[in-house]
């Protein structure tokens, strides 16, 4: 028996098991740096990013993107599946365990053609080992083969159901706040006449949803490079529009709404400055304001004229530049490693939102869809 050889393929077993548990079963956040999954994910982004250059569309590179979650993660599943075949083979190969087989000479790619039809429980037989130690590995190949594949099959629809409950809650912000979203086009939907009981309530909401998303992003981190279902619309630019709502309702409204602002912008804050450090993206400060001084004077001037008391203008301003300096640098770090764009503070321009709006939406269709949105304007 070739020892070393033995012992170095129980190691791949070993780190592939432990990569897949700390992956698809441990329910917390593995702050080791050196893992099978976090290597490969990311520089399989690395080579996405590379490929995606050669897209000139925007809406192409979009699309491809949305690609990267879903096609990685069953390339993962075939690189841990093809490590515990590697691992196993290795370990048949260096116990010297003789092999009996119709035709053929015996090799290393013999040892790990039966590996891999014991991994999937194949059962062919037509190379089969006779040794006790042989069989003994066969055995346990066989076996853990069955938990492997049952593992991947109950995985992949919980990762689904997380992806799910986080794009519902995405989907109903775009009435709420317009597509792209807005936290001036949130707030003026939610008051009247300076009544924010909508509004709390609002952010309550999306206080318990962060904190779903922070356990779910937390678990399985894949789950932040699965795109949302429109161009406009993604969990990140969602807890920005949040985090700016919160942060102008601290800053500058009159009103019995900061209590719950100050809870749903800690815990949003929090969601974000885990999920850039398990992207390893540390704050970086964009070099263009997304609040010029000019977009909160044409914010102040929407919501004072929807009947929104606010304070005086340098107060808010200061006051603003102080929370915004808290959580802005991480989302810009996280905008760049995931190449997600982020929405502004306010829109200059009216544009429907996505339910507004349809496929057939040329010549004609653009003029409904423009009267569409007028008559909810003037009556909603």
């Amino acid at each position: 028996m070739d020892i070393p050889l033995f012992i170095a393929g129980l190691v791949l077993i070993l780190v592939v098991l432990g990569d897949a548990f700390e992956t698809m079963v441990l329910p917390r956040r593995v702050t080791r740096r050196l893992r099978l999954a976090r290597l490969f994910l990311r520089y399989s982004w690395k080579l996405w990013l590379l490929i995606a250059m050669i897209i000139p569309a925007r809406r192409g590179k979009e699309t491809f993107f949305g690609f990267f979650g879903p096609f990685t993660m069953l390339m993962l599943i075939m690189l841990w599946a093809t490590g515990l075949v590697f691992g196993f083979a290795i370990m048949l190969w260096a116990s010297g365990s003789p092999l009996t087989m119709h035709a053929g000479i015996v090799s290393f790619g013999t040892y790990l053609y039966l590996s891999g039809t014991s991994l999937f429980t194949l059962g062919l037989g037509d190379v089969i080992t006779t040794t006790p130690l042989g069989r003994a590995l066969i055995a346990a190949e066989s076996g853990l083969g069955l938990g492997f594949l049952a593992l991947v099959i109950s995985y992949l629809p919980l990762l689904n159901q997380s992806f799910s409950r986080r794009e519902v809650t995405i989907a109903l912000l775009d009435s709420h706040a317009g597509s792209p979203p807005t936290a001036a086009e949130l707030i003026r939907r939610h008051i009247h006449d300076n009544d924010v009981d909508e509004l709390r309530q609002h952010l309550h909401e999306w206080e318990r949803w962060s904190a779903e998303l922070l356990e779910s992003h937390l678990s399985y981190p894949v789950l932040a490079q699965f795109r949302s279902h429109h161009e406009n619309q993604s969990w990140l630019g969602s807890l920005t529009t949040i985090l700016d709502t919160c942060a102008f309702a601290l800053a500058g409204i009159e009103g019995v709404c900061k209590d719950q602002a100050k809870f749903t912008f800690a815990m949003t804050r929090h969601a974000i400055v885990d999920i850039a450090g398990v992207f390893n993206c540390p704050p970086v400060h964009p070099d263009k304001d997304r609040l010029p001084r000019a977009d909160l004077e044409h914010i102040c001037s929407i919501l004072s004229g929807a009947g929104l008391k606010l304070e005086e203008a340098d107060t808010l301003e200061k006051a603003l530049r102080e929370l915004r300096l808290m959580y802005e640098p991480y989302i810009h770090a996280l905008s760049i490693y995931l190449h997600i764009t982020i929405p502004p503070w306010v829109l200059r321009t009216k544009r429907p939102d996505n339910w507004q709006t349809s496929r057939w939406d040329t010549g004609a269709g653009e003029a409904r869809k423009k009267v569409l949105h007028e008559i909810w304007e003037d009556h909603f």
